[in-house]
């Protein structure tokens, strides 16, 4: 199961990020980029997390 859960969230990081265009930004780069936060909030649905604390619980 978590074999095939990373499988699912590795492709859907790659199809994010192809889709999305970062802009540059000037000055210390961001710590997540707009793919890592758009797939984790799809992996947040897709796991069915309650809530932000349900889903920091099941992250660790």
């Amino acid at each position: 199961m978590t074999q095939d859960l990373d499988t699912l969230l590795t492709a859907l990081y790659v199809k994010i990020d192809d889709s999305i265009r970062t802009p540059r930004w000037r000055g210390r780069p961001p710590l997540l980029t707009d793919s890592e936060l758009v797939c984790l909030a799809v992996a947040q649905v897709l796991l069915g997390a309650r809530s932000e604390a349900h889903w920091i619980r099941y992250a660790r």
